[in-house]
């Protein structure tokens, strides 16, 4: 694929432009006389209200590029969950791997990469102004909501750490004083029925409760072939939960609001497998070791068909309370004490067919003991909120505490053996791999009987993590004149992390064991099979090193590590915001952003016994990476039009990463690479428009240059043979140059008071490369999806049905590309032997929901 350089200077100059025009067209126009307008026309859009500073402010007035996403347009659009959410907000990427649990947001094309617990996220996801640990812990049925809000850029100052990137913020309605009960019944194609439902009971004319159901379920959108099983499951990627959230507010004065929440969510379903983008040679060796093809004979993920003899089931649990207690003391001028405490647990259980192939090579079982993710995380924030006639200001505290547990197990199948002895040789020689007797080699290699090589229980390894956390910050805001307002925002934040890992090879590792104790024996085995002595020396460490791969090695076995580390770190913001008139309002910022350091809970090995090493056989005792820091600059503009009825706003950004913390899979293993310097640079530029009384449109765009240093130090950063050679001045994997979104709502009545409503949105995504490593058999073309929905129904809302469609011109897209474990040997693009696998978009989706409301 080849690589554009963007037109710098041409594209300056027309955002340039474009800033320029939004700035001054308000100016001209303020001395105007206001469009008249007829009973059709729309009221404003100027008093939508935003909690981007953890107060009420109207978002014209908040110098913060930040997506406002309401009740009914995230209803009219299907937003269930967070990754629904991308379709509406330019510059966001959602995507998931090998289990829902594991899915990670992105914005401006920064997020943290790959599946590891041990990395923290880039963007920070609150539910109620509780923070959830990592991303996809907040991933599930957000039920009944209010609002959300995207804020982009680094918000640690207000939204504490790792939120490096951004900030979805998710408010779910509250109880109040009018009884009500909903209901919902959603039947659609891939056999999906879901029904929900909500009562709102006030208990007096001071507390109130409200309570909501939901259950769904719908088929896999994958076809399994299962070979000789054990997995009976024939689909993959079904959906299977049920969620129950009840809420209780009370207000026993005026000046008291208390609401306390609890909730528990439950998914048990099939998650994921991955379907063959590219076939190599390794397909070959597979098919002979199956029953059946083992892998798919012809490559066309769009098949939907994948291979997959042990189960991927996954059971995800998620549960927790919280308090929110608002207090309007009589200190300071009436300043408001928030407090909110919360408890929460969450974990998952995902088995894992590990070489995504019906031949049985390795696996996971989907049992607690051998693969597991939890999180038991307390929280507890208080500020204190307060305004005088020329400063806004808060100054608060936060603690958490979270405990992280994560069982993690290999088991080696009976084809593992076979399989890698052929796929060695046939790497030194395709010919030698052809032999009858190639299933033998590794035996052969090791002086132990074939079949007992490598066998059952590979790898049983248990982390404990301990992390607390504990801030002070504060934001004000000083309205210097009537125009102008100054913002100062700073956070101290004290992180300690304390990580208790212990490995073991239920199996003891014999087959690499014997070649460490006999590698004489390696290199007879090679000569016997017609190499050199000079060959077979030159081979053997490929060897050994293959067949030494973490879950196989016995160096591991028994090793116990205790790691520490603690960081105390400043992050901060400064704004200027001018309001040229009541249209207009210009801003200027700066932010420094902080994501917290931790450790790979992964086996990790290298030559030198250091992280840094390059591919060994070595354990790593030391995990530990560093901290993640951002400086981001803005300056935009935020604009009002047409009597407040259309909003026009944009932001140019440029944010310079150091440190920034990739964790990619290399085909064995995760390894993390601290990248010294990535930038992202360009423009969000947003629109709101009430068209007229039933006609709304919203979308926007980002142009955001993601890109790596020229230079990254390190053997893996060194072509040819450097796993991740291509990274130094590329383009950040999932960092689409550009994205946009455009949506429209209309609704109109008719007579016997009935309405009418149709809405289809779009999001447009131009190329950018899959995988961590950016090899080219990972890159996705540019694509857009687009959902629609028409309702009809009454115009007091006591009832609507409407026609949907996800995905409605099935528009075919890779969520995630990755190496097809143990089948690719060579980061040189178009090598032969290799095989490539990708966790895909969602297919078109349709049916119909019927709602009622009393």
């Amino acid at each position: 694929m080849a690589i554009r350089t963007p037109q710098h200077h041409g594209l300056a100059k027309a955002v340039a432009a474009v800033l320029m025009m939004a700035f001054v067209s308000p100016l001209l126009a303020q001395d105007a006389p206001a469009q008249q307008r007829d009973e059709e026309e729309a009221t404003t859009l100027a008093a939508v209200t935003v909690t981007a500073q953890k107060r009420e402010e109207a978002m014209q007035d908040v110098p913060i590029m930040v997506t406002a996403l309401p009740e009914q347009l995230l209803r009219d659009t299907g937003v269930r969950d967070v990754k629904d959410v991308q379709v509406l907000v330019p510059g966001l990427t959602v995507t998931s791997t090998q289990s829902e649990a594991q899915t990670t947001a992105r914005i401006r094309g920064i997020g943290t990469v790959g599946d590891n617990a041990g990395l923290e996220s880039s963007v920070g996801i609150l539910i109620d102004g509780v923070y959830r640990p990592r991303n996809g812990v907040g991933f599930g049925d957000l039920g009944e909501l209010e609002r959300i809000e995207v804020l982009k850029g680094p918000q640690g100052t207000v939204f504490g750490k790792n939120t490096s990137a951004g900030v979805i913020n998710v408010l779910t309605r509250r109880p109040h004083y009018q009884q009500e009960v909903e209901a919902e019944l959603t039947v659609g194609n891939y056999g999906a029925l879901g029904v929900s439902g909500a009562l709102n009971q006030p208990l007096s004319d001071r507390a109130a409760f409200r309570v909501y159901a939901a259950k769904r379920e719908r088929d896999g959108f994958s076809e399994v072939r299962t070979g000789a099983g054990p997995r009976q499951d024939k689909e993959d990627g079904d959906q299977n939960f049920h969620t129950l959230r009840g809420q209780l507010l009370l207000e026993p004065t005026d000046t008291l609001d208390i609401r306390i929440a609890a909730d528990f969510t439950s998914r048990e379903e099939n998650c994921c497998v991955g379907m063959t983008t590219v076939r190599g040679a390794t397909a070959n060796i597979i098919n002979a070791l199956s029953p059946d093809e083992g892998v798919v004979l012809v490559a066309d993920p769009f098949d939907r068909v994948a291979y997959s003899n042990r189960s991927t089931e996954q059971d995800i649990k998620d549960k927790g309370v919280s308090a929110e207690v608002n207090w309007d003391t009589p200190w300071f001028g009436g300043a408001t004490l928030t407090s909110i405490t919360a408890q929460r647990e969450w974990g998952s259980i995902n088995g894992l067919d590990f070489d995504f192939t019906s031949a049985d090579i390795l696996y996971r079982n989907p049992e607690k003991d051998e693969s597991f993710t939890g999180f038991d995380t307390f929280s507890q924030e208080l500020r204190l909120t307060g305004s005088t006639e020329s400063i806004d200001w808060m100054v608060g505290a936060f603690y958490a505490d979270e405990d992280l547990s994560r069982n993690e197990t290999y088991r080696i199948g009976a084809a593992y053996e076979p399989y890698l002895s052929i796929a060695l040789l046939s790497m030194i020689n395709p010919a030698l791999g052809a032999s009858p007797t190639a299933p033998l080699f590794l035996s052969q290699a090791s002086g132990r009987p074939f079949g007992t090589v490598f066998a059952g229980f590979g790898a049983d390894d248990h982390y404990k993590q301990n992390a607390t956390s504990a801030a002070l910050f504060t934001n004000n805001t000083w309205h210097a004149t009537d125009a102008l307002d100054l913002t100062l925002g700073l956070r101290y934040t004290r992180e300690k992390k304390q990580l208790h890992s212990a490995y073991s090879n239920p199996n003891g590792g014999a087959g690499c064991g014997a070649m460490l104790a006999n590698p004489a024996q390696v290199v007879g085995a090679l000569v016997a099979r017609g190499l050199t002595v000079a060959q077979a020396t030159a081979a053997a460490p490929s060897v050994v090193g293959f067949s030494c791969l973490p879950w196989a090695n016995p160096l591991h076995n028994g090793r116990v590590t205790d790691q520490e580390r603690e960081e105390k770190e400043w992050s901060g913001t400064l704004k200027v915001a001018y309001r040229w008139n009541e249209q207009l309002m210009t801003y200027a910022s700066a932010a420094r952003g902080y994501k917290a350091g931790g450790f790979n809970l992964d086996r990790v090995q290298s030559n030198t016994g250091l992280s840094s090493g390059t591919a060994g056989i070595v354990p790593v005792n030391d995990t530990s990476f560093e901290g993640e820091f951002v400086d981001s600059y803005e300056l935009g503009a935020k604009t009002t039009w047409l009597d407040g009825n259309l909003l026009l706003n944009g932001t140019l950004f440029h944010q310079t990463y150091d440190d920034f913390q990739l964790n990619s899979f290399l085909g064995t293993s995760f390894v993390v690479r601290s990248i010294p310097e990535v930038t992202s640079k360009g423009l969000d530029a947003e629109m709101m428009w009430q068209a007229t009384k039933g006609l709304l449109l919203q979308g926007g765009f980002t142009y955001a240059r993601t890109r790596y240093a020229d230079t990254i130090p390190g053997a893996d950063f060194v072509a040819p043979n450097g796993a991740l050679y291509k990274l130094p001045g590329s383009q950040v994997s999932f960092a689409p140059d550009w994205s946009a979104s455009l949506g429209a709502t209309y609704e109109r009545g008719f007579g016997s008071g009935l309405v009418g409503r149709f809405n289809i949105g779009a999001k447009y995504m131009s190329d950018y490369n899959t995988g961590s490593d950016l090899d080219v058999e990972k890159a996705q073309d540019a694509f857009t999806v687009v959902n629609a929905r028409l309702g009809f129904g009454r115009d007091d809302n006591r009832w609507m049905v409407e026609l949907w469609a996800q995905n409605l011109f099935d528009e075919e897209y890779v969520q995630v590309g990755f190496d097809a474990p143990l089948q690719n040997v060579s980061p040189v693009p178009g090598n032969p032997f290799n095989s490539y696998n990708a966790f895909l978009g969602a297919p078109r989706t349709y049916g119909v929901t019927f709602r009622v409301a009393y």
